[in-house]
């Protein structure tokens, strides 16, 4: 663990923890979501703002856990270009599995053309053995009009979360860092360093503290799909003129410019 970490690490083990099954009822999931994309050091400012006004998820006594997520697509990368082409309502299918607990579930995500997102998931066996789950091939098709057995793993990530919950417990908000890309049809790997993703996630346009306090620390709303950007940096193939924005703020981030060309 480098020093961000173990600082990033000091200030959420100075905050009144929460578990998940005091989590139960803000599952949010028919939400509305906001992104904000951000550095380690624009999250310790922010940790250290928070202290008062916000519960820490704990699992098994960690307070940053470790995730996997595979995302799935077509042969032709179907859901990645509606994104690309920022259609209105679009869906993503992916196999998460939450480390600490060693829990997978197949999920699918709808985002509508009023900015809302909607998730199903049902529970599976692994990330590698998923698809004869009872219920697995009916959902996938029914939300998103594709069958589970034309879709290809394309991209994985490894990443830790931590997830924040108001006083209030209206609103959650996920802050992922560390995240690294796999992709499985180019064999490319890619690493994002100081990059910060914090969504926050609330049942329509609710009081929020945590809006504020990210302007105050200069952390601009930025629209940021983990899907998206991994498949974009790990695939110099794809058409990603849209996704330009996001990958230079990579860069601005860390400071230095490690995507070739960008298309």
């Amino acid at each position: 663990m480098n020093e961000l970490d173990k600082e990033i690490s000091s200030l959420l083990f100075s905050m009144t923890p929460i578990t998940l099954e005091e989590m139960s009822g803000i599952r949010l999931m028919n939400r509305l979501d906001t992104k904000y994309v951000a550095n380690k050091q624009q999250l310790i400012k922010l940790l250290g703002l928070v202290q008062d006004k916000y519960y820490v998820q704990e699992t098994l006594n960690n307070r940053i856990i470790p995730y996997c997520t595979t995302y799935y697509d077509t042969n032709d990368h179907a859901m990645y270009m509606m994104h690309h082409n920022k259609r209105a309502g679009r869906c993503k299918v992916r196999v998460r599995t939450y480390l600490a607990s060693d829990i997978t579930f197949l999920e699918v995500k709808n985002k509508n053309n009023h900015g809302r997102t909607k998730k199903k998931r049902i529970e599976v066996p692994s990330q590698d053995n998923f698809r004869n789950t009872e219920g697995a091939s009916e959902l996938v098709e029914r939300k998103t009009g594709f069958r589970l057995d034309s879709l290809n793993a394309v991209v994985q990530n490894h990443f830790d979360r931590v997830t924040l919950v108001n006083h209030e417990k209206t609103e959650r908000l996920t802050i992922d860092f560390n995240i690294r890309f796999n992709n499985f049809e180019t064999g490319q790997e890619h690493g994002t360093d100081q990059l910060v993703v914090i969504e926050l996630k609330r049942d329509g346009n609710v009081y929020s503290p945590i809006i504020n306090l990210l302007r105050d620390i200069h952390v601009p709303v930025s629209g940021f799909s983990k899907c998206c950007i991994g498949m974009a940096l790990t695939d110099t193939s794809l058409k990603r003129n849209n996704f330009k924005p996001r990958l230079r703020s990579i860069e601005k981030i860390n400071g230095r410019k490690f995507i070739k060309n960008p298309i």
